[in-house]
């Protein structure tokens, strides 16, 4: 890996009243060559002076600072936006979220797998690594769709082999910022969840496809919390605040609507957001808040089902 250009890449995490321990484990683990370019969504003063005082004492680091909160994919536009205006000849961004912990090596591993990738003569639209749960120690796998079949591959983290993907987590995934500008960037109208699974089936209906590298391990964490359970094989089941589940129901209503979203997606999709309300109702402490947030999801996807489409055409 001595031939790879770590510098070509710039590290984008968007940060929002984050837990420092994981942001500090975090830029320890970049590369001290690459450029780190934080994007801040109007955390408390306190916490935002912490990451402040953490940004100056990080090599090639830059903070870049939202008044308000924007959402995670203007954040993430913003940043991949001002790494291009800082140093022209980047050529990658590594996508982050702020929780997120690269192992040793991984880095490197993913610009490795997606340059073969490339040399290989494969239309690459990014590669992603091996999200372990830091709660369970479990993989969260690779989502693959066949048909009407909707499922995750777990291959053993390490393995040298990358897996064809049908979307990618946004934490983790390594893309060229011409193509992530090419494309248009993140679809900043669902301002957090979905926002990763959107841009992956944007960037297939492209004529790109997308990777899973299992020998490139991020430590992640997808929710506040994860609980595991059994479901012909261990799972991880990620807890969510009710305001996130807002954004859950809304854009899964959004994407359904969407022409270059799968059907097998939308199927799954109604699936998933069904046993979310059982699970969280039957089990959650805050099953009334959660209810109410969903059911409010609903109603403003439906609503905002009357207006025109955003990137009708990929």
């Amino acid at each position: 890996m001595n031939d790879i250009d770590i510098a070509a890449v710039a590290a984008i995490t968007v940060t929002y009243n984050p837990d420092l321990g994981p942001l500090r484990a975090q830029l320890a683990a970049l590369p001290a060559e690459s450029l780190k370019i934080l994007v801040d969504n109007a955390s408390q003063p306190d916490t935002l002076e912490q990451i402040e005082i953490l940004a100056k004492r990080t090599p090639n680091t830059r903070l870049l600072r939202n008044t308000q909160n924007l959402g995670l994919a203007a954040a993430v536009n913003r940043g991949v936006c001002a790494a291009r205006a800082h140093d022209p000849r980047l050529r990658l961004v590594l996508l982050l979220d702020q929780d997120s912990e690269p192992l040793p090596n991984s880095i490197q591993i993913l610009v490795e797998a997606l340059d073969t990738l490339e040399r290989q003569g494969e239309p690459v639209g990014g590669v992603g690594p091996c999200l372990l749960d830091v709660d369970t120690g479990l993989s969260h796998g690779f989502h693959q769709a066949a048909r009407w079949r909707w499922k995750r591959t777990y291959p053993p983290p390490g393995s040298p082999q990358p897996v064809t993907c049908t979307t990618l987590n946004g934490s983790g995934t390594l893309v060229q910022i011409d193509l992530f500008l090419q494309l248009g960037g993140l679809d900043e109208a669902l301002f957090i969840d979905h926002v990763d699974t959107e841009w992956s089936f944007r960037v297939l209906a492209a004529g790109f496809r997308l990777w899973g590298v299992p020998a490139a391990v991020f430590n992640h964490r997808m929710g506040q919390s994860s609980i595991r359970f059994w479901l012909f094989g261990w799972r991880v089941w990620p807890s969510r605040s009710p305001q996130r589940h807002f954004f859950l129901f809304r854009n899964a209503l959004l994407l359904m609507r969407r022409p270059y979203i799968p059907r097998v997606w939308k199927v799954w999709a109604l699936a998933k957001l069904m046993l979310t309300a059982v699970v969280h109702g039957l089990f959650d402490d805050q099953r009334r808040e959660q209810w109410k947030q969903m059911r409010q999801g609903l109603s403003a996807g439906l609503r905002i089902a009357s207006t025109p489409l955003s990137h009708q055409r990929p």
